[in-house]
C-alpha cells in the first residue's frame, strides 16, 4: 500500500533523540524545549512561540489566550478537521461556519463579512491542504470589525503568503507537527505569536494554569506557586522537541519535494482535465495534502466507488474534509445540512492523493496509472 502521508525520518533525526536519550538529564521542560521554540520563531520570523504536545492542543492555546469566552462567535471555515472548531467549543464559544472556495478549499473571504454579529470575536482561517489563504483580504475584515485572527496553519508551515512566510502575519498561528505533517515531532505542535499578552497567557495555560513553572521556581529558590486558571498539561517531551529542531533543518526541502510531486501529478492529470482538477493554488504551498476534484457528471462513478477501488489496489487515498457541522456531535448542538451548500458539493467530489517526500516517481506513475485506467 503506498500511503496517503509519511514521515521522513533519518539518521541524523534518529541521533538527535538518542542525543537527549543518552544524556539523561531532563526529559521533559528541558533544554530542547525553549531551543525549538526558538529556532521556530527564527524560522517564521516572529516574536514569540510555545510547543505543545499536539495541533489541537496549539489552538486551544490560541482561543484561550485572546479570551475567547461563552458565546463568544468565531468564524471558521467549513471544510477543516474538526479540530479547528472544537478549540472554540473548548473555551465555550460558538463555531459559526463559513462556505469553502471550491477551487481551493480554503474559506471563501467573500463569505466571511455577512456571518459577522456583534458577538463575533475572531475569524480562525485554515490554510487547507498547505495553500495559504488570502491574508490581506482577511484582515481588511478583522480590522474594519475589531475582530482577532487565528491562523490554523496545521497544513502549512513552510509555505509563503505572497513575499510572507506562514506563522508571521497573523495575531496568533497555530501549527501541528503530526507524522503526515510537512516536519514532525511524532506527536506535536506550536502557538506562536508576536502578541506579548497572548503569549503570556497561553503559556500559563499550557502547565495547569500555574503561574511559575519548575525553572523559575529553581531560579527564585522559591516552591511557591499559584494555579491562576484552569489551565491543561499540554506540555511537550524534550524528546520530541529534539526531533523537531532535527526536522526543522530539512523543511525548505521537504516543501520543494512536496512541490515537486505535486507539479508531477498536475502535468499527469492534464490528459484527465475533463474527470478530475487538482485544486487551484495562488500562492506558495506548502502542500501537505494533494487533493483532487472529480467531475462526476463525466464519470459516471461516485467518489466513494472510487475510493474503494483505489483502496483495493494499493493506493491509500484519504478524504479531507468532510464539512465540520455534519459531524454528529455538531449535528446534536443544532447544525444542520444545507448550511454550506459549497462545502456539502465539493466533500462528494475530493479525493486526497498520496505525497510525502519519499514518494518515488515509480509510484506516482503507478497512481496515475490506475485513475487513468478507472476513470476511462
Amino acid at each position: 500500500m503506498i500511503p496517503y502521508g509519511k514521515q521522513t525520518i533519518d539518521k541524523t533525526d534518529i541521533d538527535s533523540v538518542l542525543k537527549v536519550l543518552e544524556e539523561n538529564e531532563m526529559l521533559t521542560t528541558g533544554k530542547y524545549v525553549p531551543e525549538f521554540e526558538n529556532n521556530i520563531c527564527d524560522y517564521v520570523e516572529c516574536k514569540y512561540a510555545l510547543a505543545v504536545n499536539s495541533g489541537t492542543a496549539s489552538l486551544h492555546l490560541a482561543t484561550f489566550a485572546c479570551d475567547i469566552k461563552d458565546d463568544d462567535e468565531v468564524i471558521v471555515p467549513a471544510i477543516s478537521f474538526v479540530a479547528s472548531a472544537n478549540c472554540v467549543l473548548y473555551q465555550k464559544g460558538k463555531p459559526v461556519f463559513c462556505d469553502i472556495d471550491p477551487d481551493t478549499l480554503c474559506i471563501d473571504i467573500n463569505k466571511i463579512e455577512k456571518l459577522i454579529t456583534n458577538k463575533t470575536k475572531a475569524i480562525l482561517f485554515v490554510d487547507m491542504c498547505g495553500q495559504p489563504c488570502d491574508f490581506d483580504e482577511i484582515k481588511k475584515i478583522a480590522d474594519k470589525y475589531n475582530l482577532i485572527t487565528i491562523h490554523d496553519a496545521a497544513h502549512s508551515i513552510g509555505a509563503k503568503y505572497k513575499d510572507k512566510k506562514v506563522g508571521s502575519y497573523a495575531d496568533i498561528t497555530c501549527f501541528s507537527f503530526h507524522p503526515v505533517k510537512n516536519i514532525t515531532t511524532c506527536e506535536g505542535g506550536m502557538m506562536v505569536t508576536n502578541n506579548e499578552n497572548y503569549y503570556n497567557r497561553a503559556k500559563t495555560f499550557r502547565t495547569h494554569g500555574i503561574s511559575r513553572d519548575f525553572k523559575e521556581r529553581e531560579k527564585m529558590n522559591s516552591h511557591y506557586y499559584e494555579m491562576q486558571y484552569l489551565g491543561f498539561n499540554y506540555r511537550i517531551p524534550d524528546i520530541l522537541c529534539a526531533l523537531g529542531i532535527s526536522q526543522l533543518k530539512k523543511l525548505d526541502n521537504f516543501v520543494e519535494k512536496r512541490n515537486q510531486i505535486a507539479l508531477k501529478y498536475n502535468e499527469l492529470f492534464k490528459e484527465l482535465q475533463d474527470k478530475l482538477t487538482p485544486l487551484k493554488n495562488n500562492y506558495y504551498s506548502a502542500y501537505h495534502i494533494y487533493v483532487i476534484k472529480l467531475n462526476l457528471e463525466k464519470i459516471n462513478k461516485s467518489r466513494d466507488e472510487i475510493f474503494k477501488y483505489l483502496k483495493e489496489n494499493g493506493i491509500g487515498v484519504n478524504v479531507h474534509y468532510m464539512p465540520i457541522y455534519l459531524h454528529p456531535y455538531y449535528q446534536s448542538l443544532g447544525y444542520e445540512k444545507g448550511l454550506c451548500i459549497e462545502a456539502e458539493k465539493v466533500y462528494e467530489q475530493i479525493i486526497t492523493l498520496p505525497i510525502y517526500p519519499l514518494l518515488k516517481d515509480e509510484e506516482i506513475n503507478k497512481i496515475y496509472d490506475i485513475i487513468n485506467f478507472l476513470l476511462k
